[in-house]
């Protein structure tokens, strides 16, 4: 074999953090052991919504699905042993991104590192948090400046950083197209940069630096073609959009530069080994194609439909990226797809289309008018529901689950508990024990005073960027920092999408669909009123896909939905259901705080005079915690296994017959 000059591998990461920063400080380490290239931070749900872990919100949330980070202490042992200035670093946080920068700054300042050479990324896209994943907490409006000005600080101070991930990933989790993603990915990114361009903290001249600085982290799915098209396509219109809307000339400069986790959308609970195909295949299309390759991947372990993966499930998914890169002839050749007329065409397809609906956007005013209006929000919402219709329907094949059912015993989950990782229970009081110590030993009047300056600045149009690096020496928390500027800038609470989504499943005659709603229209005849159904996101997570298709499924099967979005507290959610008297609460949760949470709501029933109102549970639920929640009086617990939701839909009628003893409906003429 002739010699060839093999391309540098990209970053491979693990995205991963749990529990309490000693302990997710001792699995970074571990993996870097195992030739990890970068670190991926994992953040718990207070961390990213601005709470400390004593907070009401943070009851059960704590550590779950990534790690506390508090305070300057907390962030000091997370990286205790890891030099910064040798390491690139990727935070995944949004709403109280400028805050956990500021705490990475001030650590690596500590440990003497010259913060010019920091390297890595802040995810700071909020706009995909008020459409996907739920972790905003202040309006459009002043969470584009926070972007804006610690977009203006880095490029000035930290330039090997990434001030910001555009991440259409989470669009696609929310059921974006590939024309979707691209589309409003890159109308995020006019948004923010018009946002940087206009507060005139940076020079015309060093424009280019900032687009330079810009990334964007993607979803890539099962359709192998189409999402390896879509990154081209991607390449393509960054280039254009740079080069025309902002006269960026160095080439360099306008490069599109993206990390990517291949989809969990797309991840079964049933047969979950099939998940380990799916991921290799997903990998293959963000790293074949040379001239629209990938600079960071991490992949999905193959049970995280399951629950949080253990270690040797992410290392596993770190093999397979070794395996690519070292041992496969991969990074030998040129764009191996260049010149191809197939792949040529679906990209100018996708380009075309995407250019369109970017343009649709713009003339609403920009991302943000069309985050405010609703639009992006059902356009995804709708398209979710699409999806799942052709699921359904069997129009979209699932292996293992609508289709090729049958499978021999799997030993990977022949032990389910154990299959997975679980977080200590009694670890949140551990963290909240330590938060009052951290407290208790803190100067409270340079704190109070940094939490001041912060004050003052947030209303003026000042950087808040020196002002948030005062509050981090300070020893100031998480929860502080961000109640300062709920203070100034107030809270949003974004637009669901439910009301306004099309259907998506008709009730044609003989239809499944049509059975359920003739039993939603005869029980509620019997019962003398409408069936209303609550759904409720308790606690923070707020991942809403699966609890906003339920609310389009139920009220296009003839239930009157109450939906208030995410964010609730159990409090809140009993006073909704006692106010509309419904007849079913439908709660949705997969961060793994059902144990706290549910409870917590069966217990306030009980004590409204409501316990007659059956409960039923969706979301990432283990066997054993599902056994332990039925114990405790939960009619119905629903994983990603059931995937068909006009057959829950009809589940949850049935529930309400039972409680309310009544015969079975008579059977349609």
């Amino acid at each position: 074999m002739s010699e060839r000059q093999k391309d540098r591998p990209w970053l491979m990461r693990t995205y991963a953090g749990h529990s309490s920063a000693d302990e997710s400080n001792a699995l970074y380490r571990r993996n870097l052991a195992k030739g990890q290239t970068g670190l991926s931070v994992a953040f718990d749900l207070p961390t990213q919504t601005g709470y400390d872990p004593d907070h009401v919100l943070a009851r059960g949330e704590v550590g779950r699905v990534g790690v506390p980070v508090s305070h300057l202490g907390d962030m000091r042992r997370l990286f205790e042993g890891i030099p910064l200035e040798q390491m690139n670093t990727s935070m995944t946080i949004n709403a109280t991104a400028m805050w956990l920068l500021a705490l990475y700054q001030v650590v690596a300042e500590e440990q003497g590192a010259d913060i010019r050479l920091l390297q890595g990324t802040t995810q700071n896209d909020i706009v995909k948090e008020y459409l996907s994943r739920g972790t905003h907490v202040f309006p459009p409006g002043p969470s584009l400046r926070l972007t804006t000005d610690m977009i203006t600080y880095t490029v000035a101070n930290i330039p090997k950083w990434n001030p910001i991930n555009i991440c259409s990933y989470h669009l696609q989790e929310a059921g974006a197209t590939p024309v979707q993603e691209i589309a409003y990915a890159m109308s995020t990114a006019i948004a923010v940069l018009d946002a940087v361009r206009d507060s005139g903290q940076v020079p015309a001249e060093k424009f280019g630096d900032v687009v330079a600085r810009i990334s964007f982290f993607v979803n890539a799915g099962v359709r192998f073609v189409e999402e390896m098209c879509k990154m081209r396509a991607f390449t393509r219109i960054w280039d254009t959009v740079t080069r025309e809307r902002y006269g960026v000339e160095n080439a360099k400069q306008r490069r599109f530069r993206y990390g990517v986790q291949v989809n969990s959308l797309g991840l079964t609970e049933a047969q979950p080994e099939n998940n380990v195909q799916r991921i290799v295949l997903e990998m293959l299309a963000v790293t074949l194609s040379k001239d629209a390759r990938a600079r960071a991947v991490q992949l999905p372990a193959w049970n995280e439909a399951l629950g949080l993966p253990r270690p040797w499930d992410q290392q596993w998914s770190l093999r397979i990226q070794q395996v690519l890169a070292l041992e496969s002839d991969l990074l030998e050749y040129e764009d191996i797809f260049a010149g191809s007329h197939v792949i040529e065409a679906k990209v100018d397809e996708i380009v075309r289309e995407a250019t369109a609906e970017m343009e649709r956007v713009q003339e609403m005013g920009g991302a943000i008018p069309a985050v405010e209006s609703g639009y992006l929000k059902s356009q995804l919402v709708s398209s979710h529901a699409e999806r799942r219709a052709r699921i359904e329907s069997g129009e979209e094949k699932v292996v293992g689950v609508n289709c090729y059912e049958g499978t021999e015993p799997n030993p990977l989950t022949a032990d389910l508990d154990t299959a997975i990782m679980t977080v200590d229970p009694a670890n949140e009081a551990r963290v909240v024990a330590a938060l009052g110590a951290w407290r208790g030993q803190r100067d409270d009047e340079r704190a109070a005073k940094a939490l001041e300056r912060l004050r003052a600045t947030a209303a003026t149009d000042e950087n808040l960027m020196e002002a948030t690096l005062e509050c981090a020496r300070a020893g100031v928390t998480t929860g502080e920092w961000a109640g300062a500027l709920r203070e100034v800038f107030g809270e949003f609470r974004a637009p669901t999408g439910v009301s306004s989504a099309p259907v998506a499943v008709t009730a044609e005659a003989g239809s499944q669909m049509a059975e359920v709603r003739e039993k939603v229209r005869v029980t509620g005849e019997q019962l003398g009123q409408r069936l209303r159904l609550l759904v409720g996101k308790p606690g923070l997570d707020g991942h809403s896909n699966g609890a906003e298709q339920i609310a389009v499924r139920a009220r296009d099967a003839g239930f009157e939905v109450v939906y208030q979005g995410i964010r609730l507290t159990p409090e809140q959610i009993v006073d909704a259901a006692v106010a509309e008297d419904v007849h079913c609460v439908g709660l949705s949760i997969l961060s793994g705080s059902h144990c706290e949470l549910v409870p917590d709501v069966l217990e306030r029933l009980r004590r409204a005079g409501a316990d007659d109102v059956p409960v039923i549970v969706g979301g990432i639920i283990p066997s054993a915690d599902a056994a332990a929640l039925k114990e405790a009086g939960v009619a119905a617990v629903f994983t990603p296994k059931d995937f068909g939701i006009t057959e829950i839909i009809g589940k949850i009628v049935d529930e309400i017959r039972r409680v309310n003893k009544l015969d079975a409906p008579e059977p349609t003429a």
